[in-house]
This record gives structure tokens, sequence and C-alpha cells, in this order.
């Protein structure tokens, strides 16, 4: 068996685990995630801990998988999962204008951006954007998304970047 699948899963205080036939959901204080669960997979509850095991050495990797998926439903129904973003340039702004995020990156109309359900997004400054949530492929995708409007350049650094990023700066050109 996978030796990822074999971990067993710490439930927080306040998580509950619901295991049907075809889906797994899990419901906590910052809300409920579901999973549709890959047949051959078992997922059983002992102890406060959730055990996850398969029917078939085939199914190993997807055991792991599935372990993995479901242990970050866990933290995010508990704690969530949240990502910074930095906006880099003369002129980058970012503001809430309702539950919309309103981004000037140098170009000549503002972008608004809506977020998805189940995404909270907070400016703690004008050139920092928190994204918050409990589903943490969801939290990833959005802030991937922001980024993609002005990535980073290599240059100046100049665009919008994960506060945990480092660019590799080019050198320019010479005449």
């Amino acid at each position: 068996m996978s030796r990822v699948a074999k971990k067993p899963i710490a439930l927080a205080k306040g998580v509950e685990i619901n295991v049907q036939a075809d889906a797994v959901s899990v419901k906590g204080p910052k809300g409920a995630l579901s999973l549709a669960k890959p047949a051959g997979i078992e997922i059983r509850i002992e102890d406060g801990h959730a055990l996850v095991s398969n029917e078939d050495a085939a199914l190993e990797p997807m055991a792991g998988t599935v372990r993995a998926i479901v242990a970050n439903m866990v933290h995010g129904v508990s704690t969530g999962f949240e990502r910074k973003l930095e906006l880099v340039g003369v002129g980058y702004r970012a503001a809430m204008q309702g539950k919309d995020l309103s981004l000037s990156l140098g170009f000549s109309h503002p972008l608004v951006f809506a977020p998805p359900a189940g995404i909270t997004i907070t400016t703690p400054t004008q050139t920092e954007i928190l994204v918050t949530g409990a589903d943490r492929q969801l939290v990833g995708e959005v802030a991937a998304k922001i980024r993609g409007y002005r990535p980073p350049e290599p240059y100046k650094g100049k665009g919008v970047k994960y506060s945990d990023e480092t660019i590799l700066r080019k050198e320019a050109k010479k005449a």
C-alpha cells in the first residue's frame, strides 16, 4: 500500500467526516467540503483518526492521492488556507469594492475580479492581497488567476507576485 495512504488523518475538534458509498463529506467550523470517492478506495473512522485503504495494488497511487485530498479538506474546514499576493510597481494598487477586487495594474482601465463562492479576498494594504478559504485547490486557483493578470517581469520585478516568491532578475541589455 502507498506510504502516504498509510498515515492516519488526525481529526481536529469540531470536524465531522461522513463517508458514503461514492462520496466523502467533511464539515467543520470554516465550512463543508465534499469529494467523489473513487471505487476501490475505502475510508474508515477509528479513534478520532481517518484511515484510507485500497482493495487492489493497482489503486495504491490513488489511495495516497485521496488521503492527501481528505487531509487537506480536514485542515481547510478546521483552520483554512490562505495565499498572500504582493503588487510591485509604481501605481499598482488593489482595493475592495463590495465583494469584488479592483486592481489597477498599469492598464488603461481597472480590472474587477469577482471571487467565487467560498473564497474571501481582503486587502490589508493597497499593495497586498490576501486570498482565504477552506478549499486549498480553489484558493490556489484564485491566487494564480489574480497573479496571471500581470505576472512579475524579470527586469524590474514589476507585477503581481506571491509573497514567498523570488523573482530571478535579468541583467539589462548592454549597448
